[in-house]
């Protein structure tokens, strides 16, 4: 799969639900910010060695939120490299299992794209979904460690209950999670759908749409932004989308 270079640290691995981004921490060290569907791990582990990883490279998978085409791989990606898992606190009892996902609730523009969604998962055969251990619960305000610059964490409830964005303010790099997407050919910035509570989502895109310090904004489902991110969000009309 093509690899796509959108900062100086920060490399796109796409897939066709739940696109993964590589950031090189060191010159022998990865995070994943998320890590696609169950089944992917093989993938995510031989772009980190094109990218001249070692096997074990990857030493932290970074989980926006809960849902299966985000944390799908991260309990193979443990087991492969014993990297530490890191999720936003209140996403933790759904990561590991011990309480179920709370459901989106859908406009019907958003159930048809849900049914959608899930028939092409059926449809692709993807491996059954395994929880993993959370080994850092992240609040709004942390800063991640061993990052080659400060990595600040956002808590952006909507999406689901405890979803994260990552901002990299020096880079003007911006890991939304599912709170924003693009359409397909990358020409409108939009609410990301399926959410649990829309009013919060809304709020969370405007929280991150206030950010000076973004050009790049690497969303998981759409083209990335590559260029004057902060104006592509500030633009965005997040309260018309999916109705």
């Amino acid at each position: 799969m093509d690899l796509r270079q959108l900062a100086p640290h920060v490399w796109q691995l796409p897939f066709p639900v739940g696109h993964v981004h590589l950031v090189a921490l060191s010159d022998d060290a990865y995070a994943a910010v998320d890590t696609g569907l169950p089944g992917s791990a093989p993938a995510i582990l031989d772009a980190i060695t094109r990218l001249g990883g070692r096997p074990g490279a990857l030493r932290q998978i970074v989980l926006t939120h809960c849902h299966v085409d985000h944390m799908g791989s991260a309990a193979d990606l443990v087991a492969a490299t014993g990297a530490r898992v890191l999720a936003g606190a209140p996403e933790v009892p759904y990561v590991e299992g011990t309480r179920p996902e709370p459901p989106p609730d859908l406009t019907p523009v958003e159930r048809a794209l849900h049914e959608r969604v899930l028939a092409g998962i059926a449809a692709d055969g993807v491996p059954p979904l395994r929880h993993t251990r959370v080994d850092v619960a992240l609040h709004d305000g942390d800063v991640l460690d061993g990052w080659p610059e400060p990595a600040r964490v956002l808590h952006v409830p909507g999406h689901t209950p405890g979803s994260i964005a990552l901002h990299l303010p020096e880079s003007r790099v911006l890991f939304p999670g599912d709170a924003v997407a693009t359409d397909p050919d990358g020409t409108r910035v939009l609410l990301g759908p399926l959410n649990v509570d829309r009013a919060r989502a809304i709020a969370s895109f405007r929280r991150l749409a206030a950010l000076d310090e973004v050009d790049t904004v690497c969303v998981p489902h759409g083209v990335p932004v590559r260029s004057d991110g902060h104006a592509a969000l500030a633009a965005a009309t997040p309260e018309a989308d999916w109705r």
